[in-house]
């Protein structure tokens, strides 16, 4: 089950990436579940990791090899986390990459690793190794889509998107995939997502665009509250289409063509949460600081009872309130906060609004896609956070998912 349409954009391939899919039977059988993507010499690389202190081997391992150079490998395995799994997992996500190193000359130092799956269970590296060869001879330019669909666990669809803008008169790429549906709170951005450019950016300066890029997109999307132990994103610039983007030129349109893909992506993934019916904004205004109108967004986005309202369309708003009064925002005058339910508003100064009728409540949260505005009526600032429903299969997916 998912909301709203699947995958819209065309992704356009980049030059200088290659991508090949196998399947090796890591969990399942009969399914994509290896990728590698093959990067031109020269390309740089940004990540972002999961903040959880269980961060997975895999993790571990990319973090030391990127800080390394160079990377000109990344191996994705889906079905299995190699997370909670101690020197032996480390040493696995390590075999892994002398696997790849092996088989195409370069250094195991130029592979970062990426898992994603089950906690706690050991990596089957020999399926890995078995898988790869069928991975590297299937490496070609247009093979995004097949990517998407090979990181997937949980997911019902692909995700992915692409944008195209123009740079001292040449045409710069960006295409990017991600996957999640549930234990997502990224913290730093999603599940797994990979992204690549053929504009030519500075290393520095591609990290600082990641990590900019992903607080307004990935760190703003939330299913369960549950922050992954493998959360990575990888943003490349293979340099290959020969225009260059610095704080001097192209910085602006660059930026935002960035943002748009990655705000695509994250909320592609919140549209596909774990047994979701709706998908929801959490609009907070009004607020003294961006980061309590955050903290506000996420209070209401992570209730429990908010999400079970949402999936049954009961205008139980009483909920809400309660969620935004133990946001932790300590001086709140409760008398100063109005909240409309898709347009309609159902709280104001406290307490119920006059004008609000049950039926009105009723169908605006009939729809698939929801809009709950708050108005802390304390300032300026302003966030938005995106979420979903919790519905009976977000516990059965869960609770079977080992199975």
């Amino acid at each position: 089950m998912a909301v709203g349409p699947g995958l819209q954009d065309t992704l356009l391939p980049v030059a200088g990436v290659r991508i090949g899919t196998a399947s090796a039977g890591i969990r399942k059988k009969n399914r994509r579940d290896l990728v590698v993507f093959e990067l031109a010499a020269g390309s740089n690389v940004a990540a972002v990791f999961t903040t959880n202190r269980f961060c997975a081997a895999p993790v571990q391992v990319a973090r030391e090899h990127l800080r390394q150079g160079a990377p000109r490998y990344l191996l994705v395995n889906t079905g299995n986390a190699n997370a909670g799994t101690g020197t032996s997992g480390l040493a696995n996500a390590r075999r892994s990459c002398d696997a790849v190193a092996a088989l195409t000359k370069v250094t195991a130092q130029q592979v970062l690793p990426f898992s994603t799956g089950v906690i706690g269970e050991p990596l089957p590296v020999d399926r890995i190794e078995a898988g790869l060869p069928a991975a590297l001879q299937a490496l070609e330019a247009d093979a995004w889509t097949l990517a998407a669909e090979g990181i997937m666990t949980t997911d019902t669809r692909p995700k992915g998107a692409c944008r195209q803008i123009v740079v001292n008169g040449k045409t710069v790429t960006i295409t990017g995939i991600s996957k999640g549906a549930g234990m997502i709170k990224p913290n730093m951005a999603t599940m797994l997502g990979f992204v690549a450019t053929d504009a030519v950016v500075d290393a520095s300066l591609l990290q600082e665009l990641l990590r900019e890029t992903t607080e307004s997109s990935f760190n703003a999307i939330t299913i369960d509250g549950d922050t992954s132990t493998n959360d990575a994103c990888v943003l490349v610039a293979t340099g290959q289409s020969g225009a260059s983007v610095s704080r001097e030129q192209g910085l602006d349109s660059f930026r935002q063509a960035l943002h748009d893909v990655l705000v695509s992506i994250a909320q592609q993934i919140v549209r596909d949460g774990e047994g979701a019916t709706k998908f929801v904004s959490v609009q907070v205004s009004g607020g003294k600081t961006v980061a309590e109108c955050r903290q506000a967004a996420f209070t209401v986005a992570e209730s429990p009872l908010v999400k079970t309202a949402l999936f049954a369309s009961d205008p139980n708003w009483g909920r809400i309130l309660a969620a935004l009064g133990r946001a932790g925002i300590d001086d709140l005058d409760v008398t100063g906060v109005n909240v409309h339910l898709n347009g309609v508003l159902i709280a104001e100064r406290g307490g119920r609004a006059a004008s609000y009728t049950e039926e009105a409540g009723v169908a605006a949260m009939k729809p698939e896609e929801i809009v709950i505005a708050i108005d802390l009526g304390r300032g300026q600032q302003q966030a938005t956070v995106w979420t979903c429903d919790f519905s009976y299969d977000y516990v059965k997916i869960n609770a079977e998912y080992r199975s």
